[in-house]
């Protein structure tokens, strides 16, 4: 066991930031034996976030060691982190495949030297390391994932992370980072240099009515998913479904201009729209 790096997160800072954020909260929806599970499953992905957008130093390092504790724990070893040891009982329990946990950290290297993305199929090849192992492992850990449901639920996650994206234009530019494809931009007549500027006049709007279409597009395709599953879990996956849809209507109801503040709704209106959301066919 190698000891954690001096300015590797700390697990209850992780397991705090976490504590009222949508996955966690939702995470009661779920069967209860699964439900410690999934809240390590989500610990591991903040872990790698927190450690690619926020941890000082040489963040590459930290990924490097991240992956060496996931290397540990698929040899049969002890992690060293406390995070790690938690998620090293959840893989031997639920026989969880490495895969899905090396694309999280490997989506967060790619986030110290990529900066923009020049198509919509580079963008979503990116959510496909960010955001589809989560639904991947989701199923895995509640028994219920197959090819077909994967597909669904890669549409779930990728629309989850779009709209992620957008509501984050402004705190993403801050960093130096275009979520969205060169190419629109470019297509609508704007630049990258407007986008981390926060131009935001008729050509934007146009530009993200076209990105907030496409992301709906996903978000209904990935409804499916909730007739594939049954029970709590096929009930959750419509919850984060509608939940992602109503943030959607949400952000256009203000306009989709998210870079001088934050483009997330309050908790209370979250709830209406979602429900709202839930009842349609």
């Amino acid at each position: 066991m190698t000891a954690v790096p001096a300015t590797a997160p700390l697990a209850t800072d992780v397991l705090a930031r976490t504590s009222g954020e949508n996955f966690p909260v939702a995470s009661h929806l779920f069967p209860r034996d699964v439900r410690p599970h999934l809240l390590r499953i989500y610990g591991f992905a903040r872990l790698c976030d927190d450690i690619g957008d926020d941890a000082p130093g040489d963040r590459m390092a930290l990924l490097d060691w991240l992956s060496a504790e996931l290397d540990a724990i698929f040899s049969g070893g002890e992690p060293s982190h406390p995070l790690l040891r938690d998620v090293a009982t959840t893989v031997r329990e639920r026989s969880l495949p490495r895969g899905p946990f090396g694309r999280l950290i490997e989506a967060n290297r790619r986030d110290q030297a990529v900066t923009h993305y020049a198509t919509f199929d580079e963008l979503r090849a990116y959510c496909a390391l960010s955001a589809d192992p989560v639904g991947e492992l989701v199923l895995l850990v509640c028994g219920a994932w197959t090819p077909q449901r994967g597909e669904l639920s890669d549409d779930v996650c990728t629309g989850l992370q779009l709209v992620e994206f957008w509501q984050d234009l402004g705190e993403d530019g801050a960093m130096g980072r275009v979520y969205l494809p060169v190419e629109d931009v470019d297509r609508f007549g704007l630049t990258v240099d407007d986008i981390l500027h926060g131009v935001a006049d008729e050509r934007f709007r146009a530009l993200m009515r076209f990105e907030a279409e496409r992301t709906r597009r996903l978000l209904v395709r990935g409804r499916a998913l909730a007739r594939e599953v049954r029970g709590l879990t096929g009930f959750a996956s419509r919850l984060f479904t509608a939940g992602g849809l109503a943030a959607l209507r949400d952000l256009e109801r203000r306009g989709l201009d998210t870079f001088s503040t934050n483009g997330r709704a309050s908790r209370a209106r979250r709830a209406w729209t979602g429900v709202r959301e839930l009842v349609r066919p």
